[in-house]
């Protein structure tokens, strides 16, 4: 763990290019009263030290004897027996490989004097109030440093644009956790499919969701899981899931398991009566040919845009031979007129965060895929019951199908590497998951 971690901050710190870096945690998010969620540790902190406690401060400075500093909550025997474990400041040494660390309390009289010598900050600035007081206020406070003739930070740059160009392209480490959670999410769609019965509720499935994640030793849902059964399924971020599933409508399952803080992110749409109509299944083949159209373009080398594109051409031919529009499929394209139906991009880069952390333009175009990148390929349609310009038989159906895929080398062949291959996805074998 160490290791493997320390590597990241070696390249980390030469990426800095002689400015201090400043990656400040977070503390546990207050659910109403005095109940807490359970605390989600930051993934620029988790990436570069591997720490999974609240109140963290790590502190990055090239060129120091003590590159390494963290900032920790110390081990308290009162509070540990009202909030748990602590690993202390001598865990942060001893665990983690920090050359310094010091208790969380004194970040704020620390950082003037840690910060001398370094004219630019990488630092999230904007992004907590209180992290901003404290952070501007050690800078503030060395303005004696200043008259002395000691540099201090006058220059800022946010942090998460660095971090993002690292975290971009997964090691060995990260794709083997990636894969697990694939796996494990991959499991929990055919549960979500076997227990989605007409007249079960949405919740019903999200439990036999949530039940599987846990299970295989995940630490849950990487994002809010959504069922949505019949017209919610036209609800992008529906997440109520208190509906009850009725016979010969659909269901759409956007749902990631989280496993060792890398999370997959997987939509499945399947018959809740365990066979597609021929409308459902109309408007489903079209989605998969999209999709299926989608991963081919997920090359190295091929800009992120082609995967869009491709999707967008396929589904606009699609909705002018369902009925849904009229006109000349180029113009329909350029007029954005699918959007009516096909409002969403078609994928995002996956990894520690379900919308992970990299630009998809660099300069004026869209980013090159290169090997090591993960991305998520997730056309869908989406027909609302109100809309009296659709056919009928159409409206009210909701399709997504969304998979995770890996950018191989092009040494090795660059073909697509879909890490969730194993989720039921075509429509023999998604109906064949829905058989009870």
């Amino acid at each position: 763990m160490v290791d493997r971690r320390s590597a990241r901050r070696t390249r980390y710190l030469d990426r800095l290019d002689g400015a201090a870096a400043l990656i400040l945690g977070g503390t546990h998010a207050i659910r109403n009263s005095d109940s807490e969620y359970r605390y989600r540790p930051h993934s620029d902190v988790v990436y570069l030290t591997g720490w999974e406690e609240p109140e963290v401060a790590a502190l990055f400075r090239p060129g120091s004897d003590h590159p390494f500093v963290l900032f920790v909550l110390p081990k308290d025997k009162e509070r540990e027996t009202w909030t748990g474990r602590r690993s202390g400041v001598e865990g942060a040494q001893e665990a983690h490989g920090a050359d310094l660390a010091f208790p969380y309390s004194e970040l704020a009289a620390r950082l003037p004097v840690l910060l001398q010598g370094y004219e630019r900050l990488h630092y999230a600035y904007g992004d907590c109030a209180e992290h901003d007081r404290i952070v501007f206020g050690a800078i503030a406070n060395a303005r004696g440093a200043l008259r002395n003739g000691v540099c201090m930070p006058t220059k800022l740059e946010h942090s998460r644009m660095l971090t993002a160009e690292m975290r971009l392209c997964k090691d060995h480490d990260e794709l083997a956790a990636l894969r697990r959670a694939a796996h494990i999410t991959a499991d929990a769609h055919v549960a979500a499919m076997r227990a989605g019965l007409p007249g079960t509720f949405e919740y019903e499935v999200e439990a036999a969701i949530d039940a599987t994640f846990r299970r295989a030793g995940g630490t849950g849902a990487g994002y809010t899981t959504i069922v949505g059964g019949g017209p919610n399924a036209c609800v992008l971020h529906y997440v109520q899931n208190r509906d009850r599933l009725e016979s010969g409508s659909l269901c759409l399952v956007d749902a990631g398991a989280e496993f060792d803080w890398y999370t997959a992110d997987v939509t499945r749409t399947w018959p809740v009566s365990g066979r597609f109509s021929s409308a459902q299944r109309d408007v489903y083949t079209l989605v998969l040919e999209a999709q299926l159209a989608a991963i081919a373009c997920a090359r190295p080398g091929r800009p992120f845009r082609d995967m869009h594109d491709a999707a967008v051409a396929v589904l606009t031919r699609g909705m002018i031979e369902l009925g849904l529009l009229d006109g000349d499929l180029d113009e329909l394209i350029v007029e954005e007129r699918y959007r009516k139906y096909y409002m969403h991009g078609t994928g995002h880069w996956l990894g520690l965060d379900v919308h992970d952390a990299g630009a998809y333009h660099v300069g004026l175009g869209s980013r090159v895929l290169q090997a090591g990148h993960v991305v998520t390929v997730e056309p869908g349609l989406y027909i609302a019951p109100d809309d009296e310009e659709a056919p009928e038989a159409l409206r009210g159906i909701g399709v997504r199908i969304e998979d995770d895929v890996l950018i191989t080398p092009e040494s090795l062949g660059g073909a697509p590497d879909v890490l969730t291959s194993a989720c039921p996805k075509s429509i023999a074998h998604v109906e064949a998951a829905c058989a009870r």
